[in-house]
Order: C-alpha cells, then sequence, then structure tokens
C-alpha cells in the first residue's frame, strides 16, 4: 500500500470494497474522506456502500460457507491454516502498526504493544477447534444421546474507530477457527488497516469469501448489514444507542449477537493502597487510547481518608503527560479521531464547570506545533464529582476522568453501581478479603484488582446493562459459533406400536 508515512504527505488512496478475496469497486455517488487525525488531512477515500455492494459481499460469503475450499475443510486442516495466518499477521506487524497509528492517531508505542498480542488470538482459537469435544449426555431409557455442532454462517462484524484491529481479531479469530465466514463493515474513521488485514491473510491462503470488508457509515452500510436477512450473527461494538438500532434490526432475522457497547468504568482507590501505584494506574487507565476505551478509568472513586492526597498527585502525574505526534516514540498521548469527538470532549469539560466540579487538569484543545490542525485534547481531571453530575453518568470518550470521594466500602459500591452501563470495574486494595467481596458486588462484567486494560484471548470479554450482551474470548465466544444439534439413537430393539397397546404405555416423552 501507498498509504504516506508521515504526517503533512499529500498523497491520497483510493480503496473500494475487499470481496471475493480481492479489493473491487463500490458504492455510489461522493466517496468518503479518511483523516490522520494528528494533521486533519485526507489520507485516504473510501466510497459509501450500497445495499447492492452489502448484498454482493453476502453472497460471497455463503458461496464460500457453503462451498468445499471453506466448508468443506476438516478441522484439523482449518486450525493450521488459522495458526498460518497468525504467522502472516505476525510477519506483517510493522507496517500494520504503523498505518494504524496513521489511521486512528494513537501514539506509536502503544499500538506496537496491543497489535504485537493479536496473532496469539487466532492461535489460541486453533486451539480451541482440535480441542472441541461434542457430548454424551446420559439420559433415561434405551438411548444414546450426543450433540453435533455445526457452524452458524455468516458472522456480521461492525467494528469501531478505537482499536480497529484488536477489536476486529477478538471476533475474526472465532469466526475463522470455528469454520464460520464474515463481513466486516469497519469504522469510516479507521478501515486502512482492516482492509490490509484481509489482503494479508488472502495472500497468505485464506479461501475467497470467507473475510469480506464493506466500507461506509454506520447509519448507511452498518444498518443494511445488520439488518441484511442472510446473516446469522451480529458482532458490534460501539455506542450504546448504536447497539440498540443494529440488536433490534438483527433480532428481526433471530440472529446471533454479542454486543460491547458503552462503559463507565469505576475505579475503586481504598485507603490500604499505594497512591503512587494508584495514581499510576489512574493515568494509564484514563488516558491510554486518549481514553476513547470502553473500558477506561473514567470514575474514579477514592476513600476520604486519601482523597486530597490522591487528587494533588494524579493532577501532577497528568501534567507530565507528553503530547504530540503519535508517530513520535516519545508521544504519550495523540489526538482524538475527528474534530466532532474533540468538540463533544471539550463539550463535557463545559458541563463539569456548570454542574459545579473542580477542573484539576486540561480541559482545552493545545496547539501542538506543526500539527495545529490535529483534534488534540488535554488530559483533563475533574475533582469533587457528584453521582448526579452528567460527567459521572454520560461516557465522555475521550482523555477525560472525574474523581468522587467515598466513605467506606458500602458508599463505594453504591457509587460504583450508579449507572446504566456494567461493562468493566477495578479495585486497589490490599485487603485480599474486601476485594473478593467488592468485585462480587460490582454490577459488570469484568473486574481488575490492582491493575487495568488487561485482555487475553482465553478470559470472556462483554458487559452487562447498557453495556451490552455475550463475549468475546474465551470458550464462550468460541462455542456461540455453532448451532448444536441433539441426536438421540434408540438402542433397543424391543417392538413398538403405540396405538396397539395405548393402555400399556408408560411414557410418551
Amino acid at each position: 500500500m501507498n498509504i504516506p508515512a508521515k504526517p503533512g504527505s499529500s498523497s491520497v488512496e483510493i480503496h473500494g470494497n475487499f470481496v471475493d478475496g480481492r479489493e473491487i469497486e463500490a458504492g455510489q455517488g461522493p466517496m468518503l474522506d479518511v483523516r490522520n487525525p494528528a494533521t486533519g488531512e485526507v489520507i485516504a477515500q473510501i466510497p459509501n456502500s450500497t445495499a447492492d455492494d452489502i448484498d454482493r459481499a453476502m453472497k460471497s460469503a455463503r458461496a464460500a460457507f457453503d462451498g468445499k475450499a471453506w466448508g468443506g475443510m476438516d478441522v484439523r486442516a482449518r486450525a493450521r491454516l488459522v495458526n498460518k495466518l497468525a504467522d502472516a499477521f505476525e510477519a506483517n506487524l510493522d507496517q500494520l502498526y504503523k498505518l494504524e497509528t496513521l489511521n486512528n492517531g494513537r501514539p506509536v508505542n502503544e499500538t506496537r504493544a496491543q497489535l504485537s498480542r493479536l496473532p496469539d488470538f487466532f492461535r489460541y482459537f486453533a486451539g480451541l477447534a482440535l480441542a472441541r469435544r461434542d457430548s454424551v449426555i446420559p439420559v433415561e431409557g434405551s438411548y444414546l444421546n450426543y450433540t453435533l455442532r455445526t457452524p452458524i454462517g455468516i458472522v456480521a462484524n461492525c467494528t469501531p474507530f478505537n482499536h480497529p484491529l484488536m477489536i476486529l481479531c477478538k471476533s475474526l479469530a472465532a469466526v475463522l477457527a470455528s469454520g464460520c465466514v464474515t463481513v466486516v463493515k469497519p469504522s469510516e474513521y479507521t478501515p486502512l488497516t482492516t482492509l490490509r488485514l484481509a489482503k494479508i491473510f488472502a495472500e497468505a491462503g485464506l479461501p475467497p469469501g470467507v473475510f469480506n470488508v464493506v466500507l461506509g457509515l454506520g447509519q448507511s452500510a452498518g444498518k443494511m448489514l445488520a439488518e441484511h436477512p442472510d446473516i446469522d450473527k451480529l458482532v458490534l461494538t460501539g455506542g450504546t444507542e448504536a447497539g440498540r438500532i443494529a440488536g433490534s434490526a438483527a433480532a428481526k432475522v433471530f440472529a446471533h449477537q454479542t454486543m460491547e457497547l458503552g462503559g463507565k468504568t469505576p475505579v475503586m482507590v481504598f485507603d490500604d493502597y499505594d497512591i503512587d501505584r494508584a495514581v499510576n494506574y489512574a493515568a494509564f487507565g484514563a488516558f491510554i487510547g486518549a481514553g476513547q476505551t470502553c473500558i477506561c478509568a473514567s470514575r474514579h472513586l477514592v476513600q476520604t481518608t486519601i482523597y486530597d492526597e490522591f487528587v494533588a498527585k494524579l493532577k501532577a502525574k497528568t501534567e507530565t503527560i507528553r503530547i504530540g505526534d503519535p508517530s513520535d516514540p516519545a508521544t504519550q498521548l495523540g489526538p482524538v479521531i475527528s474534530a466532532r469527538q474533540r468538540d463533544r470532549v471539550l463539550s463535557y469539560c463545559k458541563f463539569g464547570h456548570e454542574d459545579g466540579a473542580r477542573l484539576v487538569a486540561g480541559g482545552v484543545a493545545p496547539k501542538i506545533a506543526g500539527l495545529e490542525n490535529g483534534y488534540f485534547v488535554e488530559p483533563t481531571v475533574f475533582a469533587d464529582v457528584k453521582a448526579d453530575m452528567r460527567i459521572f453518568q454520560e461516557e465522555v470518550f475521550g482523555p477525560f476522568t472525574s474523581v468522587t470521594p467515598f466513605k467506606d466500602e458500602a458508599d463505594a459500591l453504591r457509587l460504583a453501581n450508579d449507572s446504566p452501563f456494567g461493562l468493566a470495574a477495578a479495585i486497589r486494595t490490599r485487603d485480599v478479603a474486601r476485594a473478593h467481596r467488592v468485585a462480587s458486588g460490582v454490577k459488570c462484567g469484568i473486574v481488575w484488582i490492582n491493575d487495568h486494560h488487561r485482555l487475553d484471548p482465553a478470559s470472556p470479554w462483554g458487559g452487562v446493562g447498557d453495556s451490552g450482551v455475550g463475549r468475546e474470548c474465551g470458550t464462550e465466544s468460541f462455542d456461540d459459533h455453532f448451532n448444536v444439534k441433539s441426536v438421540m439413537v434408540a438402542t433397543n430393539d424391543a417392538p413398538f406400536d403405540w396405538y396397539r397397546d395405548t393402555a400399556g404405555q408408560r411414557r410418551l416423552n
């Protein structure tokens, strides 16, 4: 690919959808601009796919699923191929992380560290494919009952801008290892690494039609994909309202659903935990990826006995974070994805002031020398935040966090659970019993004790409430890519005629 590797280049590539193993022209009307968020410059253009484009990709996926090259592939052969794809990903890691940094503005050190983990997702799910066993179920009477699992079919996957490849691969690895096929609609802001990965996998031997990519806006192309009558499973990572719309559409065709939606992660800091370490985790959890993560440490709940010291030290830590060109290894915080997102974050700074919170750090859009048109926001901290404030209740999705005092364990849990979201939570304490009590009492799908933002391909990932349904990663995700068929075999050769001896029968079912 000829996407420019440095900010300031004027080169613009034109892309189409990736269908049937190759990139093709798609869409009608004006193309969509893809911008470098560090400079605001257009680096690529993509189509806004039409219903015909979506249908073409779906037909390609169905043909691959039903065809011999993929649908007829032996489980062991498929596992070997998925491991080969992991190797191909690893061999192309340098170009992938540089391209992703260019496209979404995440600092290059962060992007490299995140993408280097992704080949393991494919290897893990390839291992599950080899280890999979169907069940023999003890039942009453002279019967052998066993299960057969068959891949569900086409997985429609709508991925977000914040972690384009990581969130794609959490789903894609399970799709491929299970024998399913997929049509992916990446964010219109960050389609470039998804397209590149599709090409890498095709060159590594993935049969045409197994991994298709359609481009365009979420409200049009994404909506048409989610409501397509031929999908068998919908995977979506995005906002809660987008999840409601897409989930309602997919429900009409009774598709399986896995959706990771919004979050408002509470971090409970107890006074027995080292404050300096808690502050370091606070900065990491709140500002990694410019805070554009659903599990961003957005609500710090701090015990009153250490509250003032924690706030002062978090202010000092925040003010040391280096903002700048994401391609520079010295940069610690890059831009948010767009001007619209920058303005959204700044609007919440205004809400914080209006509601009576105390601005501790940040709250403005800095001008970075040489990157004056980039979408930067200073890392922002508000203190003395109350539970009824907008910045406590609503997802900001930027480098923005709040600090609220609590009295005791019960008060911490009350504040933590005062939210419609339930994706993740974190606990800082040296009291082992308390850690487990609080982990049990907080309403969410993921809990980190004395850590943050950790995931593993074997560990289930997902939320409750307005944070979504279903789980990615782990055996939970793998199993949800199959339909289960129960087979009941009569092993008794005794004569049977219900209507000859109805009165003598002792059971119907």
